[in-house]
């Protein structure tokens, strides 16, 4: 399974909830205000991008990276956290 990194800059009306909803589906953690983390297997960067796209408005902000090295310095939560 990889790990993954989601970004997010809710720009205007700033409806997080639905992110939010969608996130704890994935067993996501939150690292800082506004990265979290999560695991998939088979699946791209692109493909979550596109997948998470649907939970943020159109001018809203997003970046999903496959992580294979991190390091965390006073966050809410690490990977490490993950279920």
């Amino acid at each position: 399974m990889a790990l993954y990194f989601l970004n997010y800059d809710l720009r205007n009306s700033r409806d997080y909830q639905k992110l939010y909803d969608e996130l704890e589906k994935f067993d996501a953690v939150r690292i800082l205000e506004s990265l979290w983390c999560f695991k998939r297997a088979n699946t791209s960067s692109s493909k979550l991008r596109g997948y998470f796209k649907q939970f943020i408005d159109s001018d809203d902000g997003l970046c999903i990276s496959e992580v294979t090295d991190w390091s965390t310095f006073n966050a809410l939560k690490t990977p490490n956290d993950l279920s």
